[in-house]
């Protein structure tokens, strides 16, 4: 299956380029994977750069996960980082997600600085 980087998910979702929105559907209507990377760092472009605010992250992350056309890698630890991130969104969708991987992993306690994340069970503040 081909994958797609961070720029296609991007499109995907704003829309802001009707010429690369279209071809960035053409190019996923055949299937198409989704890194873990790709997709933190897709978050992180929408909360940056277009300023997105945690609710519409979550809706995008969403979308992604439910696509007919996407297949994400461990879109389980996904879901689960999702869930975390709507009740704690000051944590940030890719600390989420990095605690996810690690507890699927079977790789915890996951060693933070983060005061915030910190404080949430698999991790270890440092």
């Amino acid at each position: 299956m081909r994958a797609v980087d961070t720029n296609v998910l991007v499109r995907l979702i704003t829309r802001d380029d009707a010429r690369q929105a279209a071809s960035a559907d053409a190019f996923v209507e055949k299937g198409a994977w989704v890194s873990v990377l790709a997709l933190a760092e897709a978050t992180w472009v929408l909360a940056t750069v277009y300023e997105r605010n945690a609710a519409t992250l979550i809706t995008a992350i969403e979308m992604l996960l439910h696509h007919k056309d996407l297949t994400l890698q461990d879109s389980d630890a996904v879901a689960a980082a999702l869930d975390l991130f709507r009740s704690r969104p000051a944590l940030g969708f890719s600390d989420c997600l990095m605690l996810q991987l690690a507890r699927k992993a079977g790789h915890l306690p996951l060693g933070t600085f983060d005061r915030g994340l910190g404080k949430i069970e698999g991790t270890q503040k440092l």
